[in-house]
């Protein structure tokens, strides 16, 4: 069983940073991509960023393109979302799934196990 275990979230003000984790439970954990997707109130999970299993690859949401980066260290079995110049419209329970498959991929269809959220607030 994979267990994903987020956190980092929080308040913080417009323009602000935040650096979420997600650590996993597994040993084959350098074996699969990463990502990020996030869900605002009212609103279906969107993608935000995945990574392919050795980092090489990584991939974008428009919205969040040049403010922030995933990164994994798979010595330590935990990705990373470095959140910079935060927005309001980024206030979202943010999840990491693994997916079953090494190349990163928006595709939240392909992403087989997730975290429990964790909850980013920005304050305009």
């Amino acid at each position: 069983q994979v267990q994903l275990v987020e956190s980092g979230g929080g308040l913080v003000q417009a323009g602000g940073s935040l650096r979420l984790s997600c650590a996993a439970s597994v040993r084959t954990f350098s074996s699969y991509a990463m990502g990020w997707f996030r869900q605002a109130p009212g609103k279906e999970r969107e993608f935000v960023a995945s990574i392919s299993w050795s980092g090489d690859t990584t991939a974008y949401a428009d919205s969040v393109k040049g403010r922030f980066t995933i990164s994994r260290d798979n010595a330590k079995n935990t990705v990373y979302l470095q959140m910079n110049s935060l927005k309001p419209e980024d206030t979202a329970v943010y999840y990491c799934g693994r997916r079953a498959l090494p190349s990163a991929s928006s595709r939240g269809s392909s992403y087989e196990y997730w975290g429990q959220g964790t909850q980013v607030t920005v304050s305009s």
